[in-house]
């Protein structure tokens, strides 16, 4: 089920299989309980009982879930890494400037005179 493509128009009530690999679109229609298959040559649409078609569209629904938090879940890894890279880079650069700032502050203590 990974390489098919999930698709949902959920006022329309319609529910979209699709795997280009195996050629074949599967298409729910949730308020009448219709699931019509199609593939490059054919297309059969069948009325099914009430509480199969719900099975159906649970495991459906449940698969596009879990693919959403894959999604989330990879985004949020990136968010955290990027954040990391720019916390580390400001650290560096606040390491640079108080290194110049304290080179300055040696340079002006030894330029000065004492006056007696």
């Amino acid at each position: 089920m990974s390489s098919t493509d999930i698709n949902v128009d959920e006022l329309g009530g319609k529910y979209y299989l699709s795997n280009e690999e195996q050629h074949f679109k599967v298409t729910i229609l949730s308020n009448d309980y219709v699931i019509r298959l199609t593939n490059t040559r054919d297309s059969v649409a069948e009325k099914y009982d009430k509480i199969f078609v719900e099975d159906v569209l649970k495991a459906v629904k449940e698969e596009k879930h879990r693919r959403m938090e894959l999604v989330y879940d990879s985004i949020n890894n990136s968010i955290e890494k990027m954040a990391e890279r720019l916390h580390n880079t400001l650290i560096e650069s606040n390491e640079q400037e108080s290194q110049k700032v304290r080179r300055l502050e040696t340079k002006d203590i030894k330029n000065k005179k004492v006056n007696y």
